[in-house]
């Protein structure tokens, strides 16, 4: 079991960059797939990039050239940056530890335009 906290969240205007964290209750990124996904009212929550305990990374077509996930064994983290934000981003973003099926509660994203 483990538990997972998302932040950093928040409003930004079209271009803008956001940054968003997830801690771990304890050490597991070693050992699991972490990822990123996000939803839209209306819509299904999709991928938005993973990262291997290689630290293989992979990303949704949408938001390749502009999010860089990256993650920090010691620290217990996984981050997401987001650069060159659109309308379209905005969504409420969970991490998510595919071997223990632990989702955050999520952060929203806005994306003004």
């Amino acid at each position: 079991q483990v538990q997972l906290v998302e932040s950093g969240g928040g409003l930004v205007q079209t271009g803008g960059s956001l940054r968003l964290s997830c801690a771990a209750s304890r050490s597991i990124f070693s050992i699991n797939v972490m990822g990123w996904y996000r939803q839209a009212p209306g819509k299904e929550r999709e991928m938005v990039a993973t990262i291997t305990s290689g630290g293989s990374t992979n990303y949704a077509d949408s938001v390749k050239g502009r999010f860089t996930i990256s993650r920090d064994i010691a620290e217990n983290t996984i981050d997401l940056q987001m650069n060159s934000l659109k309308p379209e981003d905005t969504a409420t973003y969970y991490c998510y530890a595919h071997f223990f099926r632990s989702w955050g509660q999520g952060t929203q994203v806005t994306v003004s335009s």
